[in-house]
């Protein structure tokens, strides 16, 4: 148990590394959220939107985004040539957790960005802080857990990048309907926790599902 702990953090701490070094994603990804947050509230100006409404804006940006940045989890090491170095020193289901977990941490640090950065621009109130957080955490952890097995698959094709948006978005529709109506129950005139039980239990059972059918299924892909 030790060993796979530290197999897969060793894989976490590269992916680590290697981010900060080039800051490729990061960059992307910044700029690429601020650009259409901005183009959004420019858009709306002083339209009052619904909560409804708001809460799929917000989405929409965080899943694009995320669509851009985690099609590269694999695929660069492809390009660094990296891939028979893991191979070599470490299993597929190490591979797999060290890759989710870097891709949940970013995840979850563009959808705090992104949240922030939409409540200020938009002067959006928030009712239930606590809601709305949770909701955050599990949105991540769904996108990372649907977005890395994928990224994995497409890394092994001939057009990499541009397929995951296309293979990721039907599989997302649960949760994208979940955290839009979770969000939505977290701003003026939801009711909190109170009407967000339903959406928690399917973005809990949303991430359970697609990680473990990722964790059974990786070696296939990985050693393929």
């Amino acid at each position: 148990m030790i060993r796979w702990i530290l197999g897969a953090w060793a894989v976490f701490e590269k992916d680590v590394k290697l981010e900060l070094r080039s800051r490729y994603a990061i960059n992307m990804i910044l700029l690429f959220v601020l650009a259409a947050l901005f183009l959004v509230a420019f858009s709306v100006g002083q339209e009052a939107l619904t909560p409804r409404i708001e809460s799929a804006l917000l989405w929409i940006v965080i899943v694009f985004s995320a669509a851009l940045g985690l099609g590269r989890s694999f695929v660069s090491e492809e390009e660094r040539g990296t891939v028979l170095l893991l191979l070599l020193h470490t299993r597929g289901d190490m591979v797999y957790a060290g890759k989710l977990l870097f891709n949940f941490l970013f995840v979850l640090g563009l959808n705090l960005v992104a949240v922030v950065t939409f409540v200020v621009m938009l002067g959006i109130e928030v009712i239930s802080v606590s809601l709305l957080l949770t909701t955050i955490v599990l949105g991540a952890l769904g996108l990372a857990g649907a977005t890395t097995m994928l990224a994995a698959i497409i890394a092994r094709t001939a057009t990499r990048g541009p397929l995951l948006p296309v293979l990721v978005f039907p599989m997302l529709i649960p949760l994208l309907l979940a955290v839009v109506t979770a969000t939505r129950e977290a701003l003026p005139g939801g009711e909190g926790w109170a009407a967000a039980g339903n959406e928690m239990l399917t973005l809990i059972g949303f991430a359970g599902v697609v990680i473990s059918a990722s964790i059974v299924l990786f070696d296939y892909v990985w050693y393929d």
